[in-house]
């Protein structure tokens, strides 16, 4: 973190220098999409660079949701085969992170083509304070991916993901609270609808599904997949006051600095777990019991995590070219999306309270994304007035 921060002075002293610039991306909420012009990314006039901008919005898209789909069902397969340790699982969520400095890499050499540069300097950030910050983040993730590894074990698929799409309803209340967001109609309207989506899945007898797990972890792991939606939305508000607070830069490299040194904290207290509970003893019988193989029983793992990395690949991506809001609203679409797999794959149950639920939720999805293209349409008009003005 030293070297990089290092490395972000220096380019500021060099603020002429094309190849120490950094693009300013959006890191807002709804009200600000309608308020500020000066931080958003705009889609570009020419017919070659709107084509590129609408194609990279679509691949990271594309990751995302098929990353979060590959990474849940992987996960539920792992459950399946006679895996057990909620550690491991909790463990390769993050530690496939360095998978995202291909990315810095990727995206930094693209960013004096494809966005409109800033030469302002930026200012000065603590060492001591963002470390703290970062390993903060860290261990809150951690165990927010501890609740998600509970969650899918005592949870079928398709349960486990309409629940999860509780996060959006999250994350509108700590936006309004921490990140200063208009509580709309729409959003209200949204809140309300993934909130008896899930209220619905909690009080339904078969959502429990044809496991044997007891109704009494059951309602654990609702609670426990509850609370991590609810977590994963605090996570996002947090880092966006770290962003607009602390930071004060709104750049690529900076985003996925916060993705990787969290990842990187969030790794460390997983593997602190994993011997802590004496798990990491039980894995070497759990490779061997494996119904599918001790090959079957790497390859899951090692798929998982670089599942989880892709679909972190599309959340970096897409709030860079245009918001973490619209990244958190893309990855609640593709949660409606896994229950259809869970029955195909692992032939759960899907009765009139699920298909009621996950039509709630997708109506709460409209809703909210409703909500951002009216912003956003705000937003382009009081652009457009104030260029011809000036």
């Amino acid at each position: 973190m030293a070297g990089d921060s290092g490395n972000n002075n220096n380019g500021n002293s060099d603020g002429g220098s094309n190849r120490d610039e950094e693009v300013q991306i959006q890191i807002a909420d709804s009200s600000k999409a309608a308020t500020s012009s000066t931080h958003e990314v705009p889609i570009q006039n020419s017919p070659v660079k709107s084509w590129q901008w609408w194609l990279m919005v679509g691949v990271n898209m594309f990751f995302l949701i098929a990353g979060q789909t590959a990474s849940t069902l992987l996960g539920r397969f792992y459950y399946n085969q006679g895996g057990n340790s909620k550690w491991m699982s909790t463990f390769v969520q993050t530690a496939g992170f360095p998978v995202l400095f291909i990315a810095l890499f990727l995206f930094r050499s693209k960013t004096s083509s494809t966005q409109t540069v800033t030469s302002s300097p930026a200012p000065t950030i603590s060492i001591p304070k963002i470390t703290l910050i970062y390993v903060v983040l860290g261990l809150i993730i951690a165990a927010d991916d501890l609740m998600y590894s509970y969650g899918l074990l005592y949870l079928p698929v398709s349960t486990y993901s309409l629940i999860c799409a509780s996060q959006l309803a999250f994350n509108a209340v700590f936006s309004y609270f921490l990140n200063a967001q208009k509580f709309t109609p729409l959003i209200f309207n949204s809140v309300v609808l993934l909130t008896f989506s899930a209220s619905l899945l909690g009080v339904d007898e078969d959502s429990q599904g044809t496991t044997s797990i007891s109704h009494g972890k059951y309602i654990l792991g609702f609670l426990l997949t509850l609370g991590a939606s609810a977590t994963y939305s605090l996570i996002l508000s947090l880092m966006q006051v770290t962003f607009e607070k602390v930071i004060k830069r709104e750049t690529f490299s900076v985003v996925l600095n916060m993705q990787i040194y969290t990842a990187l904290v969030a790794t460390l207290a997983s593997l602190v777990g994993l011997f802590a509970s004496g798990e990491w003893m039980t894995l070497q019988g759990e490779m061997h019991a494996f119904q599918s193989g001790k090959l079957s029983y790497v390859m899951t793992l090692l798929w998982t995590a670089i599942s989880w990395q892709v679909a972190s690949v599309g959340v970096v991506g897409l709030i860079f070219v245009v918001s973490s809001l619209f990244s958190n609203v893309i990855s609640t679409l593709a949660l409606p999306i896994i229950p259809v797999f869970a029955v195909i794959f692992f032939h759960d149950k899907m009765d009139g309270v699920k298909i009621i639920a996950m039509l709630m939720a997708i109506w709460g999805f409209m809703s909210y994304g409703h909500q951002l293209y009216v912003d956003g349409k705000k937003g382009r008009k009081t652009t457009v007035s104030v260029e011809e003005t000036s």
